[in-house]
């Protein structure tokens, strides 16, 4: 039986005024779009950010640059609402006082996953939506989240691609970007990690590359005629530790363990595990599950905005 629609809730149909004139171009536009917040957020530019559900810390860092990025740039950002990727995208979106999209594969009104229905109540709030192709009430189907990704494709003038492996969900997504004319923008990865081997697939594909911060800032500024609005250092800030800006640059490059961190940087090893222990407890390291170190999200997003030191 189908659930009522929920008080917040509405229905376009294709057609009405605002329905999305993006959705057009796919070569079957959907008949109805289901959805709770403001409509209108449907029609603001937005950049569409994607990737795996398994995401490590240099993916969580670049869903984090590239949301902050869109939002200083003036766009919405619109993810699945799934965990991973899609989730770091749309809390940082709200962070940084923008605004959230998500396009469930679910019914609208359907929290799934259960644990981001407080982020998608935030988009709300925030003046965001929430949109689905399927009915109120509608609990999870395998075959809704491809159609799914094709609106999340079609709703943006670019995705973004910000990790992904092989095989991946997130290929859907891409190929229906391509399919309808936008922009594919994906990060390069590590050749060792597996979580970056679908984002450097579709880079020799024929992605457009985003080496660094300015490169994406750049490529939004191409895509969607507009300027990000400058970022400023804080002044007061205390200068950078030379010896942990070391640390920080050899784990972003790739994961190291003590010994291996310890011979990089040329240091004994009671001073090398001393300082890996005061960068994690900071929140600027973290100790993987095989034991290695990496730099944290919140560090390679440090380092992106203000310039590796």
């Amino acid at each position: 039986m189908t659930a009522s629609i929920p008080r917040d809730g509405w229905v376009l149909r294709r057609g009405d005024a605002d329905y999305p004139t993006a959705l057009e171009d796919l070569p079957d536009p959907p008949a109805r779009l289901f959805g709770r917040g403001a409509v209108e957020a449907l029609r603001l530019p937005s950049l569409s950010i994607v990737g795996t559900r398994r995401i490590t810390p240099y993916g969580e860092a670049l869903c984090e640059l590239a949301a902050q990025i869109a939002v200083e740039s003036g766009l919405a950002v619109v993810s699945g609402g799934a965990l991973g990727c899609d989730m770091v995208a749309g809390r940082k979106a709200l962070d940084a006082g923008g605004v959230h999209i998500v396009v469930l594969g679910t019914g609208a009104d359907v929290a799934y996953p259960a644990r981001n229905a407080g982020l998608f109540e935030e988009a709300i709030r925030r003046g965001g939506a929430v949109i689905s192709l399927e009915p109120w009430g509608m609990q999870p189907r395998r075959y809704a989240f491809p159609k799914r990704n094709r609106i999340i494709a079609a709703l943006s003038a670019a995705v973004f691609v910000a990790e992904a492996g092989m095989p991946s969900g997130t290929f859907s997504t891409a190929e229906a970007a391509v399919q309808v004319g936008r922009e594919v923008l994906a990060a390069p990865g590590s050749v060792f990690s597996p979580a970056s081997r679908g984002s450097n697939y579709l880079i020799e594909a024929g992605a457009t590359i985003v080496p660094d911060a300015a490169g994406l800032e750049c490529a939004l500024s191409r895509i969607y005629g507009t300027l990000r609005h400058e970022y400023a250092p804080d002044p007061s800030a205390p200068p950078p530790d030379t010896v942990a800006q070391q640390v920080l640059g050899a784990l972003t490059a790739t994961p190291l363990t003590a010994e291996e961190l310890r011979c990089v940087i040329g240091c004994d090893a009671r001073s090398c595990l001393e300082l890996l222990s005061e960068l994690t407890v900071a929140g600027r390291v973290e100790r993987l599950i095989d034991g290695r170190y990496a730099a944290s999200a919140a560090a390679l997003l440090e380092r992106s905005l203000h310039g590796a030191q």
